[in-house]
Parts: C-alpha cells; structure tokens; sequence
C-alpha cells in the first residue's frame, strides 16, 4: 500500500540544492521517514540520480549505532562521497546523534552534498530548527494525512473512509489495521506513552498529572475560545486545585512545540489588529484527540472544524479566528454594535480566504446567521462557508460560496473556485 504524500514531496523537490539543511518535522507517526527513505529515495532514482549517490541512515536502527558517534558520522559520509557529482544525505532520527547540530552543519560546507533530516522526542522538536540551525535550517512541517491523502489509500467507499478518518483520524498506520479495537488501542497508548514521556522528559515535568488533565481539558473544548485565566479555573472547579497562568502557558507551549496541537489567534478584521486572548486550540490530528478522550466525545461537527483548520495549515495557509464588528438595530430602534465571529481567516502571501464551518444548514434563518458575519467583512476577499452536506461549489447572489465539506477536503483547489 503506497499512500501519495505529494504535498510534501513536491516541497522537497523544490527545496533541492538550495544551500540549506532541510528538516523534516511533524508529530511522531505521521510518515516522515516513508516520505524521505520511500517517496523522495524513489523520485531521485527515477530522475537519474545514482543509488550510492543516495547516502542514507536510521540512526534508530542498532546496527547504524557506531554513527551515532559525530565524528564517525563525518568519516562515513566523506568517505562515501567519491566524485564531484550531487551526493544527498538523508539522516533519520538524527537526535539519536550526540553534537548533531555541528555535524550537520559541518556537512553543509561539502559542496556536493544536500542534506536532509528528520529527528523526534524530547530532544528535536519545532523550535529546535530555529535555535539549533540559526537561520540554516529549513523546515518541512509534515502533517497527519489529510482526507485526500487518506482516501488514496483506503479500501473502501467515500461514506466509509470519512466515518474511519472522523473518528481515527490520519495517522498512517491506522490504514493497515483491520478492528476498531486495534485502532482505538494504538492511539491512546500512542499518546500515553510516547507524546507526553517525550514532553515530561525533555521539560522536566514534575506534576505529570496536571498535563494530562490539562491535554484531556483542551481535547474537550476543540473549537471553543479559550484561556490560561479559564483553564485555571477549569483546574480549581474540576479538581480543586490550584494551576497557575505560567505553569499552564509552559504546559500549552509543550504541546504546540511537540506538533500536538495549535493555536489560532484572534484576529480583529475592522480594526486589522490581533486581540491575543482568548484563542482556539485544535489538535494536529483529530484521532489522537478522540483517543485521549477514550472516544467519548466524537462530536463531528467540532471535529469538522479541527478538520478544515487542518486542512488550511496543510495547504500551507495562515490560519486565524476572526471577529468583525456589526452594527443590529434592537426592537426600540437604538444601533447597538455586536461582535460576530468568523471562524477561519486563511492568509498565504496576497491571498486571504474567510471561511465559516457550518456542520449544517437546514433553514433560510441558519443560513442568514452563517453570512452574517461574512457579510459584515468590508474587503472584496473570498467569503466561503463549508457544510457538512455533500453539495457541490455554489454562489449565491451576494458572493458568498457554499461548498460540501468532502468536496472542500478532496479538491486541493477548492479555495479558488
């Protein structure tokens, strides 16, 4: 079974000889090793590039243990590059390396050689590329499969693969196993005991249990704002028990930098400033986070919502929550100025897209209330809503596009229609 990562395989190939040490991120089990020993081995070789012209190495596997050592890693590599022609060097797992920063920067000053590299757990994560590589470095943030990718490989119908991905989510491995048990199983212990052991040994953490209710409280309230201030509160009137501000900022920062989930900001649209808090956190895959709630609250029309927030940072947009100002007439005839949310705002360079996630829309009063918003936006910007129905893409006559949910995520263009 061979699941199509093009997305990311094209990132790599654009990023070819650029002078720079690609890295390779993303949350553990999302593909990043099949990306680079798989897909990008295979596109080399088709496209005339020699096999021992392709250095590779798991350091993870005991037999490469003796490359572990920076300096045999240096000789090994050396060693094996022979000629004046391009040499790529894809190292995997590279934490497992001691001193890996100088080793792969030392790399960077053979002329010859193009680097790539993916590393994991508590000692290679998101904020590493940047104090690590010091500007010579260049990320390729690798996502869970989206729904695209996960329908290329999935034996079955349509109706049946969103049922799997809505509950399991897009962790690759999920595609290979048969029972729901099985899949259930391999995302709770997945996230008991390798997301958070990496985090509680990399931060030090104390208090492990105030992290895992922590990560339990923010998989309850996908899609809802959110605070340090709320989430404190939250500790004190659950479990009694004082959290502070800090501890759980330090907490939130764990999980962002460790790609389990993200955080979108609130954006003032009018007054084209960001307010800060409160904010809305989604999880980078939304089967871990059924998981971590034991699949008590497989609730779709939230998910659908960490589903196209997902989907947006997979096209490689910019992803905020937006407020707009809208000015209502009450029943005694006084203007009174409301705040309406506008659930995405995708930006990616001159383009920005406003999207509502909408899981229905079944009266001519819920469609009023979803355009409302978008209608109160003054910019000429495309204004879409997405529904849970499977329609296709349809305008009406103020400009507002309505798109299926399945045809949004199946259809890489579907912003641009």
């Amino acid at each position: 079974m061979e699941i199509k990562r093009d997305i990311y395989l094209n990132k790599l190939i654009r990023k070819k000889k650029n002078g720079l040490i690609k890295v390779v991120t993303g949350v553990r089990r999302c593909g990043k090793s099949y990306l680079l020993f798989h897909l990008f081995h295979d596109y080399l070789l088709e496209n005339g590039v020699l096999d021992d012209h392709i250095i590779e190495v798991a350091l993870d596997d005991r037999s490469n243990k003796a490359l572990r050592d920076p300096d045999a890693m240096l000789r090994f590599v050396k060693e094996n590059i022979r000629d004046t022609e391009d040499y790529y060097i894809i190292l995997d797992e590279v934490q497992y390396m001691n001193e890996f920063e100088d080793v792969l920067n030392s790399l960077l000053h053979i002329r010859n050689a193009d680097i790539y590299v993916t590393g994991n757990n508590s000692r290679f994560l998101s904020s590493d590329v940047i104090t690590q590589f010091r500007g010579r470095g260049d990320e390729i943030h690798v996502y869970p499969l989206n729904f695209r990718e996960y329908t290329s490989a999935f034996s079955g119908t349509l109706d049946a693969a969103w049922d799997d991905y809505v509950v399991y989510g897009g962790l690759p491995l999920i595609l290979s196993m048969e029972t729901e048990e099985d899949k259930a199983e391999y995302l709770t212990s997945l996230f008991r005991m390798v997301y958070i052991s990496d985090i509680v040994e990399r931060h030090g953490v104390r208090n492990k249990a105030e992290l895992d209710e922590l990560v339990n409280i923010l998989a309850s309230v996908v899609g809802s704002y959110t605070s340090q201030n709320k989430l404190a509160k939250t500790f004190k009137s659950i479990k009694n028990k004082t959290v502070s501000d800090k501890t759980i900022k330090n907490y939130i920062d764990y999980l962002i930098d460790s790609f389990l989930i993200s955080k979108a900001v609130r954006y003032d649209i009018r007054g084209k400033k960001y307010i800060g808090s409160p904010a809305k956190y989604y999880f980078e895959d939304v089967g871990l986070r059924n998981g971590r709630l034991g699949f008590r609250q497989v609730e779709e029309n939230h998910l659908m919502e960490n589903i196209i927030y997902n989907e947006l940072r997979v096209r490689g947009y910019h992803v905020d929550v937006g407020v707009v100002e809208h000015y209502e007439t009450d029943k005694e005839g006084k203007r009174r100025k409301k705040q309406l949310e506008v659930d995405f705002i995708a930006t990616k360079g001159s383009e920005k897209y406003y999207l509502q996630s909408a899981f229905a829309m079944p009266t001519a009063d819920k469609v009023r209330q979803e355009q409302r918003s978008l209608l109160s936006i003054p910019d000429s910007f495309r204004k879409i809503i997405v529904v849970g129905d499977n329609i296709k893409v349809r305008r009406d006559e103020k400009g507002v596009i309505t798109v299926g949910l399945r045809n949004f995520l199946l259809d890489e263009n579907s912003l641009k229609l």
